[in-house]
């Protein structure tokens, strides 16, 4: 079956007992929630979340800032809609001085999504001094005696703070050392993998958000997951992150290590995936069927959930799970895995496409899925759209589109 023709059947699937809507008209319906949120945004915002009815947007520091482009990138390509293409070069330079704004590990989805779109789908050369100087940027991060680039400068109490989503950064140096004929950043994003994948994992190759080190030795000074229910949870999103990052990383470069680490990672989650195939928030938070105990270490006092209250999904990890288990699929050697994971990204992708999580047009703030988690625990961006759900979203249907 021809790729597009595959698409369209996946989007048949009934999800959360409501019928996917078809390709035609999510299509359609992005193009316009796509152009009404560029006519409200400034030349210094972007979009971020739908907060208590209030549309919330960032400014261009913001890590999520360079998500918006990137959808539109996607978006161009799955309808070569021209105004979508205006509209997407518009956004993407926005971003034209992000190299000299204060930035931190989270460049990488920043001029990737936005810069790495536009070359990728323009073949426009432009944007190759932002991507060089982009990836020379993330680089000064890398601490050798640690073996990673730093996430966070100056927060909170942390010296050294490396976190999972950092392995989404990686692609920025990978295509740095690709374009520019560059092995240092090639090794930097190798370390930075070969160490995460020591220390941010346990057994059950579940991972934790943060591991902080000590930046003079290397050394792990403790373990934390701080956006999930308690410190030895599995953060759906984090977990996402691992998935899509050795993926990733196995794509550029063909080390087997790093597709036998996704394929353990994928193995953790499908089993935890709801009948829907969206995540939990937290594959152990309260109320699942791997909850740990609310007294748990790391838990806040203040948690919202009480007995009896339905678990909230995050539409995010879903969507970022279903692009890197496309990926997966293609790469693994196992044929009965490749079928198994393209089945469960097909599902999430139908859960995505039906009328519980995709908006209507005009509607959700513009942005095209509800139901994501933010920081549950900070009270932050709950239960609301998120830009980076949608650049998932697009992409996943994009990677099935194109075979990719």
């Amino acid at each position: 079956m021809r790729p597009l023709l595959l698409l369209c059947a996946s989007l048949t699937l009934v999800a959360s007992c409501k019928t996917s809507n078809s390709l035609d008209y999510i299509l359609e319906t992005a193009k316009t929630q796509c152009i009404a949120m560029d006519q409200r945004l400034t030349t210094e915002t972007m979009p971020r979340t739908l907060q208590d009815g209030k549309i919330v947007d960032s400014n261009l520091r913001w890590w999520c800032s360079g998500f918006f482009p990137g959808t539109l990138w996607y978006l161009y390509d799955l309808t070569k809609d021209e105004q979508i293409k205006a509209i997407a070069i518009n956004n993407t330079h926005k971003l034209d001085s992000i190299c000299s704004l204060r930035t931190n590990h989270d460049i990488g989805f920043q001029v990737m999504c936005s810069f790495g779109n536009e070359y990728r789908f323009t073949g426009d050369t432009s944007s190759l001094a932002i991507i060089r100087a982009a990836a020379a940027k993330l680089a000064r991060r890398y601490n050798p005696k640690v073996g990673c680039t730093v996430s966070w400068d100056n927060h909170m109490s942390f010296q050294c703070p490396v976190i999972i989503d950092n392995m989404m950064n990686l692609e920025l140096l990978m295509k740095g050392a690709e374009l520019f004929d560059c092995d240092s950043l090639r090794q930097i994003a190798i370390n930075h993998a070969n160490t995460t994948m020591k220390n941010h994992f346990r057994q059950d190759y579940s991972s934790y958000h943060l591991v902080e080190y000590y930046p003079e030795t290397g050394e792990v000074n403790y373990k934390r997951t701080v956006q999930g229910f308690a410190d030895e949870t599995a953060w759906s999103r984090g977990q996402a992150w691992g998935l899509y990052g050795y993926t990733m990383m196995y794509e550029k470069t063909g080390d087997e290590r790093y597709l036998t680490q996704a394929e353990k990672i994928a193995g953790y989650i499908i089993p935890l995936l709801p009948e829907d195939a969206i995540p939990y928030w937290d594959f152990n938070a309260p109320g699942t069927k791997n909850a740990v105990p609310l007294d748990a270490k790391g838990h806040p006092e203040n948690y919202p959930w009480k007995e009896g209250d339905e678990v909230l999904r995050d539409a995010s990890a879903g969507a970022i799970m279903a692009s890197a288990l496309i990926s997966l699929s293609r790469n693994t050697k196992d044929k009965s895995l490749a079928k198994k994971y393209m089945k469960i990204a097909k599902k999430q992708i139908a859960t995505l496409s039906s009328p519980e999580y995709f908006a209507e047009p005009m509607t959700n703030g513009n942005f095209l899925l509800k139901h994501s988690v933010g920081n549950l625990h900070g009270n932050s961006e709950v239960d609301v759209p998120l830009t980076y759900a949608d650049y998932y979203y697009l992409e996943a249907i994009w990677k099935i589109k194109n075979n990719q």
